[in-house]
C-alpha cells in the first residue's frame, strides 16, 4: 500500500465524505486519489469521472478572476507540495453543467512518518450565495416568479425588484446600479446546435452570474437571452469592475456537447440610477450601452454614470 494510500486510510474517507466541503487528495504526480462527496455536489463531477485523472489536465479548470487557468500555472496546490506551505485562496471551478463556481481553497501537504512530502489534499467550500439563492428561488417559484428554464427571477420579478430599487433611491438616497446583459452571437449559436443545446447555454450563463453576486443582488432574465443584474451601494467604478468580473466567468465556462467544448461570451451595459428618473430611463440607458458594447465588438463592458 502506497503513503498516500495510508494516509487516504488515516484520515478516514467515511468521515470526510460526510462533509459539506469538497475535498480532493492527489500524489505527487497530481493524480487525482480521492474526491468526496461534498466535492461531487459543489462540481457536479462524480468520484468515478474524477479519481485517476490528474488535476494537471485542467479538469478542474480553476481560474482566478482576471480568468488566468490556474490548473496550468498558479495551481495553489501544486504550489504547497512543492514547498509545503500550506495556502487559501479565492478562484472559481468549472462546474459539470458549463457554468462557474466561486470557491475558497484551503491546501496542505501531506506527508509520510518521516516526513516527506507523499500527496497534497485541497478543501474547497462554496464561496457563493447559491444556499440563499436556492432558498429565495423555492419561495419565489410559488408566485410564479422564476423563470422555469434557468432558475432565476423572470421579467414580472426583475421589474418589481426594480420598482423597489427605485423606491429606495427616491425615499432615502440609496443608489443602486443596473447591468444590461446579452448572449453574444446566440441566434447563431442556437441555429448551428440546436435548441436544445441553446437552452443548455442559456442555463449555464445564468447560474454563472447568479452565482457569482452577492445575495441581495438580483439577477433575472429579461427576455430571450438577454439578462438584468441589480446591484445595491456600489458607485459606477466599482459596478464596472463587476461586470468585468462576470463578463470573464462567462467567457471562461463552457458546456461538453458531442465531445466539443463550446463556449460564449457576453456583452454588458453598465450604469447607476439617478435620483428623478424612471425606471425604465435607467433601463433604457443600460440597454444602449450594452449595444454600444455589440457595435465595439462585442465582449466587452460599456459603462456611463
Amino acid at each position: 500500500m502506497s503513503g498516500i494510500d495510508l494516509i487516504g486510510r488515516e484520515l478516514g474517507t467515511e468521515i470526510l465524505d460526510q462533509l459539506n466541503e469538497g475535498v480532493y487528495i492527489v500524489d505527487t504526480h497530481r493524480k487525482i486519489r480521492y474526491w468526496n462527496r461534498g466535492a461531487e455536489w459543489i462540481s457536479g463531477y462524480g468520484s468515478d469521472q474524477v479519481v485517476g485523472s490528474s488535476c494537471s489536465e485542467n479538469l478542474l479548470m480553476h481560474v482566478n478572476d482576471q480568468g488566468d487557468q490556474l490548473c496550468l500555472a498558479g495551481c495553489p496546490l501544486a504550489a504547497t507540495m512543492a514547498d509545503g506551505d500550506p495556502r487559501e485562496a479565492e478562484v472559481f471551478l468549472h462546474h459539470r453543467a458549463g457554468h462557474r463556481v466561486p470557491v475558497f481553497v484551503r491546501t496542505a501537504a501531506l506527508r509520510d512518518a518521516s516526513g516527506r512530502i507523499v500527496g497534497g489534499i485541497e478543501v474547497f467550500s462554496d464561496n457563493s450565495a447559491r444556499s440563499a439563492m436556492r432558498e429565495e428561488i423555492e419561495q419565489l417559484k410559488t408566485l410564479a416568479l422564476v423563470d422555469p428554464l434557468t432558475d432565476v427571477g423572470n421579467r414580472r420579478y426583475t421589474e418589481m425588484m426594480l420598482a423597489s430599487r427605485t423606491d429606495e433611491l427616491e425615499r432615502y438616497g440609496w443608489t443602486y446600479g443596473v447591468l444590461m446583459i446579452d448572449i453574444d452571437h446566440f441566434k447563431r449559436f442556437n441555429d448551428c446546435y440546436g435548441h436544445d443545446t441553446g437552452d443548455r447555454v442559456l442555463r449555464m450563463v445564468a447560474q454563472t452570474l447568479g452565482s457569482n453576486v452577492r445575495s441581495f443582488d438580483v439577477t433575472g432574465r429579461w427576455g430571450g437571452e438577454e439578462f438584468v443584474i441589480l446591484m445595491e451601494k456600489m458607485n459606477l467604478e466599482e459596478l464596472t469592475q463587476r461586470a468585468e468580473v462576470l463578463r470573464r466567468l462567462v467567457e471562461g465556462s463552457n458546456l461538453e456537447v458531442n465531445e466539443e467544448r463550446l463556449s460564449v461570451t457576453i456583452s454588458i451595459g453598465a450604469t447607476i440610477a439617478r435620483i428623478g428618473e424612471k425606471k425604465d430611463e435607467t433601463i433604457k440607458r443600460a440597454d444602449t450601452l450594452l449595444y454600444r458594447s455589440k457595435e465595439d465588438g462585442r465582449n466587452r463592458v460599456t459603462s456611463a454614470p
